[in-house]
């Protein structure tokens, strides 16, 4: 049964945490800017999040925070990748050629975007907490019937926002290419990577 006021609970809890700055974020701006396979990116990081909060709703997130070894494999697998990407990021700002989105680098393949997406989202704790614990221990406390609702209000929260964080990036690539703002964006993401696994590592 559909329960409107516990789908824009879904909906409002969900917006506020996925619109947080974080690895997926920074990441999809990314692809958006330098319009690669930005359709792949926004659709694999909905639906990974629709899969977790499903999940999680359905009762996993008690069984995943339970778990040291699951949580310790993801803390530490999480800041190496983390740590490796923010280093890239900062190298890249270094670098003449990453100043030009388009035609100075050569685009990665779509197995390499999608296995990046993949791993960024999957490796990052922050995701599981989100998905997993959070929404779905708080879509459990409501009766049995409330639940998809609540989910399907998150899990909206996650399409709505992902698809206008990729495409509206690539929307206005034009100023986003600009060599200082590209710097500041390739810094930034860099910072927030290394940011990230430092909160995983000696949080």
């Amino acid at each position: 049964m559909f329960t409107p006021h516990v789908f824009l609970n879904g909906l409002g809890l969900g917006a506020s945490l996925i619109m947080a700055i974080g690895a997926q974020n920074a990441h999809v701006l990314r692809v958006g800017v330098r319009r690669q396979h930005v359709a792949v990116t926004v659709l694999a990081c909905i639906v990974i999040d629709v899969a977790l909060i499903a999940a999680g709703v359905a009762g996993m997130g008690a069984l995943i925070q339970g778990s040291p070894l699951l949580m310790g494999l993801a803390r530490w697998g999480g800041a190496a990748f983390l740590v490796w990407y923010g280093l890239r990021s900062w190298a890249s700002m270094l670098r003449a050629d990453a100043l030009d989105t388009q035609c100075g680098t050569v685009p990665p393949s779509l197995q390499r975007a999608l296995v990046s997406v993949l791993a960024l989202s999957l490796l990052n704790p922050h995701v599981y907490l989100d998905t997993l614990v959070l929404l779905g221990s708080l879509g459990g406390n409501y009766p049995a019937h409330q639940r998809a609702s609540f989910a399907a209000g998150a899990m909206t929260a996650s399409l709505l926002w992902f698809t206008a964080l990729g495409f509206g990036a690539s929307r206005l690539s034009g100023v986003f290419q600009r060599p200082l703002v590209w710097k500041g964006i390739e810094g930034l993401t860099g910072a927030i990577m290394l940011a990230l696994a430092g909160g995983l590592v000696f949080g």
